[in-house]
């Protein structure tokens, strides 16, 4: 297993993108590659060689360390317990995470991403705030990029539902894209996470973003696109989804519309149609059973709560000992069964 230093620090090579990481990291340990650069000259460029050689790479590491102390920031390493699970095992995940919040490593499970176009018309951004509203209503996690439209209103909606969504960047954390979102990113922060794969001061380069779309893809369970034309982000999540094995969901659309090119394209080619929350959770075989009668195997979260005491996640995972997907699963099937009622700010009473 790679250190989380030694991973930050093929992170911030020049040059050395997730595909030349993996590479790098497929060839033994990595404290050994990184002390001999020149032994491995066919995978890493010159400027990287020598950013090892002289310590650079080394101090600049050192200097995002400090950097994500400063700002509240949780750098992840691949080889840690919290690094998402499903995103490990893309064929080239990013060696580390930069986090603002928290991040859990078996909640892909539970997660759905939920994409599509910037311009999204007034009826499509409103699906996407409904559908995320839903889902994480029933303890769902919505994953998407902080984009202006439906991606923003996905965020929105999962805020809505009181539920966690996680924005995954394609920039730096200290260089947040669109700005007017900055608002927005610190209320998914504070209940779920925003996360970059890169460096503190990076800004939003077109070439970054076909990478956050993979994270994006290889977060969770599947993906949602509502509203895209021919052309699109949204579609190369899609694809990138396709390529992990993950589900591909799609909303149609009226065929004279540029924003439903893209969707029925992808139902054209075998992607499940989604009208509700409902369709999502069955295509991703979602079921939270609703006990009638007899002891449930929630009764010790039942058992921990109480009607005038609200509890938060971390303060319920502490009680019970259990995963945040389970802990998450449990709740909704709870207040499913009207057991458990959730209030602002991610808390939960008795009822």
């Amino acid at each position: 297993m790679a250190s989380t230093f030694d991973l930050l620090t093929l992170a911030v090579l020049a040059d050395v993108g997730p595909r030349r990481a993996t590479a790098l990291r497929a060839r033994g340990p990595l404290d050994g590659v990184l002390a001999h650069p020149d032994d491995h000259a066919d995978v890493l460029p010159a400027e990287a060689r020598q950013e090892l050689r002289s310590g650079a790479a080394r101090q600049r590491a050192q200097e995002e360390l400090k950097l994500a102390e400063r700002r509240g920031v949780r750098i992840v390493g691949l080889d840690e317990d919290s690094y998402p699970v499903l995103l490990k095992h893309i064929y080239d995940p990013p060696p580390v995470l930069y986090v603002q919040g928290g991040v859990a490593g078996d909640e892909g499970a539970v997660s759905v991403a939920v994409v599509g176009a910037r311009k999204a018309t007034p009826a499509g951004g409103a699906l996407a705030r409904q559908l995320a509203r839903e889902l994480a209503g029933a303890g769902a996690v919505i994953v998407s990029g902080l984009a202006r439209g439906i991606d923003s209103e996905a965020h929105r909606g999962a805020l809505e539902g009181y539920g966690r969504t996680v924005a995954v960047l394609g920039s730096g954390l200290d260089c947040l894209y669109p700005p007017e979102n900055a608002g927005l990113a610190s209320q998914i922060a504070r209940s779920g996470a925003v996360v970059s794969e890169f460096p503190f001061g990076t800004g939003p380069h077109a070439g970054n973003f076909p990478r956050r779309n993979r994270v994006i893809a290889g977060w969770g369970r599947g993906v949602v696109v509502i509203e895209a034309q021919a052309r699109s982000g949204a579609l190369v999540t899609a694809r990138c989804a396709l390529e992990e094995g993950r589900e591909v969901m799609a909303v149609p659309g009226h065929p004279t519309q540029a924003n439903a090119e893209g969707t029925n394209q992808l139902l054209r080619d075998g992607a499940a149609v989604v009208r509700n929350a409902s369709d999502v959770a069955e295509e991703l075989r979602w079921v939270m059973p609703v006990t009638e009668g007899g002891p449930s195997s929630s009764d010790d979260l039942v058992a921990v709560l109480r009607p005038d005491a609200p509890l938060g996640l971390d303060e319920l995972q502490a009680r019970s000992g259990r995963s945040p997907g389970e802990l998450l699963a449990r709740l909704a099937e709870l207040e499913l069964e009207c057991r458990v009622r959730r209030l602002p700010g991610g808390l939960f009473v008795r009822r």
